[in-house]
């Protein structure tokens, strides 16, 4: 009764009660598994070992195979090829080169043959190709400073090949390699002689791969273990550690055909060895017996049955254990169930300092809030629904300002005077702009309409007019731009250009290189010194510049000015803005302004 009480009571973590039975039920089978394993598996770990070292061996010998094929393909690529063995007879017979263009066409054979042979030894790994004709001249895949192919002729094994048959390849065992950019390594070669059909030797082919290249394969596969080539009198050819070529293995006493297990100075190394298709080589690999084992983990036949029937046990554990735990996040499971019917009344009253106990609390809480929100937004969808009819309300008013100037507009017209409704139609247009329009971003035509109004309100207050001239492109009609940013430079060059004289102001926009959109608004009035056309462009440049005061939304019509737009520019586009101002006395002013017209379209 203490132990169920223990698991139904609130004190302690969840989580680590769970844990901890878990790592209870899961260990003690362990224990138990590893145990026997270690009194049943010893033969069966022995012969995988030897299965595995066999593979290993196995592995390696597939890449040194494809290497010696690679020798054998190039000799027999050269045996067969039939221009050069037209080449290398015509050779050996005593061709002569006469006429004008003898020595071309020496030339051209002897490159046809060098071509081929450093062909075919490029696309693969490093080799030495050698053709040699009896009276001594050759065709090389190297430099005669590495190495004097006559020099092939004093070699020990040279007098061997007359006796070959034809296609037959004899292979050289390991020697120090003779070449300038081997020394210190040693080689492996084969060599085959060239036939008449006459069986009269015409050519020797000699074809040679320094031995890093096989230790590079024991390195790469070999996974740290010793590795060598041995020959059929056990004497080792290519090993890791260079001192040890030349000696007798004395691990191939033995003929294994797969891997044994031998006694060496006292302690157990697992040999395995692979003979090779290339005469009486072999390949040998040894392992210590302690490595090998060590890296062999499988469970076994009988050690998976045990394992089978101890977590079977451990799955009826923590099927029990989980049924006592889980029993509270079940009755929450059901109680979220009736939630969703709706009904928002139920709670669960579990207690607990646990994290059942934690989450049953919170769940009660998370109703509680859920009620509580919805009283609040049924209160707040109370207040939006009068705040929309207050603001619906509030829209009267400007629509009637709109009314009063537009009957006005009307009774002055019926009274012939047509300069103050023309006034008061411009004035009802830039108010209805102004007020109805709550949009940041309008059409270059909507605003270049907003600044012929604002002209004509202003010629209407000065006594000598100013004639506005607009040339806008027909593909950028319609781009938008941002609200009033035309009104403030053309009041600028009404007050500061013209000084409220007369004169001329032309507005052009069109669409200039890299997707811009460029604005002119340039007028013909007295300009401005050199002096102050550097300060203004100084001002202009500076990123905390000052709008003066007032705000934007104060001064809407009149005081803005070019710093002022300049600066909504940039807030809105940032550096892809470009502002420029050209100016001399007595010629008038030009400011030329460039909006991205993708930025400008996607503000919009």
């Amino acid at each position: 009764m203490k132990q169920r009480h223990w698991f139904r009571a609130g004190n302690g973590s969840f989580r680590n009660k769970l844990l901890f039975t878990s790592i209870a039920c899961l260990l003690i089978p362990t224990l138990i598994t590893l145990t026997v394993s270690s009194l049943l598996t010893k033969d069966a770990v022995k012969e995988q070992a030897e299965t595995n070292a066999a593979e290993q061996l196995k592995l390696i010998d597939g890449y040194v195979t494809n290497l010696f094929h690679y020798m054998l393909h190039i000799s027999n690529y050269i045996t067969v090829e039939p221009q050069m063995n037209v080449i290398l007879k015509q050779l050996e017979a005593g061709k002569q080169y006469t006429g004008p263009d003898a020595e071309y066409r020496k030339f051209v054979d002897q490159h046809e043959v060098t071509s081929k042979i450093e062909n075919i030894s490029i696309v693969g790994e490093k080799t030495y190709i050698t053709i040699l004709l009896p009276d001594g001249r050759s065709f090389t895949n190297y430099l005669y400073q590495e190495y004097d192919p006559t020099l092939l002729f004093q070699e020990p094994w040279f007098q061997k090949l007359h006796d070959l048959a034809v296609m037959d390849t004899y292979w050289i065992e390991g020697q120090p390699s003779p070449f300038l950019y081997e020394k210190g390594r040693h080689q492996l070669s084969l060599a085959r002689t060239l036939r008449r059909p006459n069986y009269e030797i015409y050519a020797y082919v000699i074809v040679s791969i320094p031995d890093t290249q096989i230790q590079d394969i024991f390195r790469r596969l070999a996974g740290g273990q010793e590795t060598m080539l041995v020959d059929g009198s056990n004497r080792i050819m290519t090993h890791l550690q260079r001192e040890r070529i030349g000696e007798l293995s004395p691990f191939t006493a033995g003929s294994h055909s797969n891997a044994a297990l031998i006694e060496v100075g006292g302690e157990d190394f697992l040999v395995s060895q692979r003979p090779l298709t290339i005469k009486d080589w072999k390949l040998v690999m040894l392992t210590p017996y302690e490595d090998a084992i060590h890296k062999i983990n499988d469970i076994f036949r009988s050690v998976f049955v045990l394992q089978i029937i101890s977590f079977a046990i451990f799955l009826v554990l923590m099927i029990i254990l989980n049924r006592t735990f889980t029993r509270p996040l079940v009755r929450l499971g059901k109680l979220a169930h009736t939630v969703q019917r709706g009904n928002l009344e139920v709670r669960s009253h579990i207690k607990g300092n646990d994290e059942i106990g934690r989450l049953g609390a919170s769940f009660d809480q998370m109703l509680d809030r859920i009620k509580q929100m919805i009283r609040e937004i049924t209160l707040e969808q109370s207040r939006k629904r009068k705040a929309e009819l207050a603001m619906l309300q509030a829209q009267i008013n400007p629509h009637f300002l709109f009314n009063v100037l537009n009957s006005i507009r009307v009774t002055v017209l019926r009274k012939g005077d047509q300069d103050s409704a023309a006034m008061l139609a411009s004035l009802s247009r830039l108010l209805r702009m102004t007020i109805g329009r709550e949009e940041e971003s309008i059409t270059l035509h909507e605003e270049v309409s907003i600044a012929i109004d604002y002209v004509a309100l202003m010629n209407m207050r000065q006594k000598e007019k100013v004639q506005l001239h607009v040339d806008i492109a027909a593909d950028v009609m319609l781009a938008k731009v941002p609200r009033f940013f035309l009104q403030p430079l053309i009041e600028n060059a009404i007050i500061h250009g013209l000084q409220k004289v007369a004169g001329c102001i032309s507005v052009s926009a069109c669409q200039a290189e890299s997707q811009l959109l460029e604005v002119k608004v340039c007028d013909d009035g007295v300009g401005m010194p050199e002096a102050a056309l550097r300060k203004l462009r100084r001002k202009l440049a500076e990123r905390d510049t000052v709008i003066d005061g007032g705000g934007e939304q104060g001064a809407r019509f009149s005081g803005i000015g070019l710093r002022n737009v300049n600066e909504r520019l940039r807030i809105r586009f940032g550096d892809a803005v470009q502002i420029g101002v050209t100016s001399a006395e007595g010629e008038g002013t030009c400011i030329t302004v460039r909006i991205p017209l993708s930025e400008v379209n996607e503000h919009a």
